[in-house]
């Protein structure tokens, strides 16, 4: 079993602020993962897009419409647009790139960098995003930092690039423990799955910690949804609402 694994598995479970503090600041900004630091979390859940001149940046989602552009995408504009659109009045809560994000936390916490690889773009741009991420990161050696996808290619890309590096698969609602068992055949470099919570049960969990996988559940925030992750014994719980989380842990 790997260090990282060891060390996660120390504990029976650990928080990632979903987003940073998600709730009382804007998502994926410095101001919103300062604020999550407050609470004692374990590490910082993030999502990396790339910007039109592949500038590797912290966004959710293409489009624009959370600051009022409907019709634009993240990926229509170069990265010094984007921080002139983007709260440009306010360094906490402007539009960050990966590499400061990686700059100022690391040391703070663990990460778990969700590389957002979808249908929309191009290949090209999906094994762009994977490389620059890999290559921000370094090798790594303290195992603070996990990458995750959606995107299946792109992990088997990642695994080629930078074979070794901590890599999580992140299952969609209608996957199950059957594509679990095939993938634990059939791509045995993956570091671990992250599950949505509704799905996860005994079974999946169980299968997955016969095979030393690194187990994470997204998104849970009801105290149903964390009491259940907390019960499963699952590695890394995945939270809108962290300092909710910690208090049903540490009780």
């Amino acid at each position: 079993m790997n260090a990282m694994l060891e060390s996660l598995q120390s504990k029976k479970c650990q928080v990632f602020a979903h987003r940073g503090a998600n709730r009382e600041a804007m998502e994926n900004t410095s101001n919103a993962f300062d604020k999550a630091l407050r609470y004692a979390i374990d590490g910082i859940e993030t999502d990396v897009q790339l910007s039109r001149d592949e500038v590797a940046v912290l966004w959710h989602d293409r489009f624009l419409d959370k600051i009022g552009l409907r019709d634009k995408h993240i990926d229509d504009f170069d990265y010094q647009q984007l921080r002139a659109l983007i709260n440009p009045d306010s360094a906490d809560e402007s539009i960050m790139t990966l590499a400061d994000f990686l700059h100022n936390y690391r040391q703070r916490c663990r990460l778990l960098i969700e590389v957002k690889n979808r249908d929309w773009e191009p290949v090209s741009r999906h094994q762009a995003k994977m490389r620059q991420t890999l290559d921000l990161t370094g090798d790594d050696s303290d195992q603070h930092v996990l990458i995750s996808s959606f995107n299946l290619a792109s992990l088997e890309y990642a695994h080629q690039y930078r074979a070794g590096f901590p890599l999580i698969y992140n299952f969609e609602t209608d996957q199950t423990i059957e594509d679990a068992r095939k993938l634990l055949t059939s791509h045995t470099f993956l570091h671990g799955f992250c599950l949505p919570i509704a799905n996860t049960d005994q079974a999946i969990v169980d299968l997955l910690r016969a095979h030393d996988k690194c187990i994470g559940v997204y998104t849970c925030n009801s105290d149903a949804e964390i009491t259940k992750a907390l019960k499963l014994g699952v590695n890394i719980l995945i939270s809108d609402v962290p300092q909710k989380a910690l208090l049903l842990r540490n009780q």
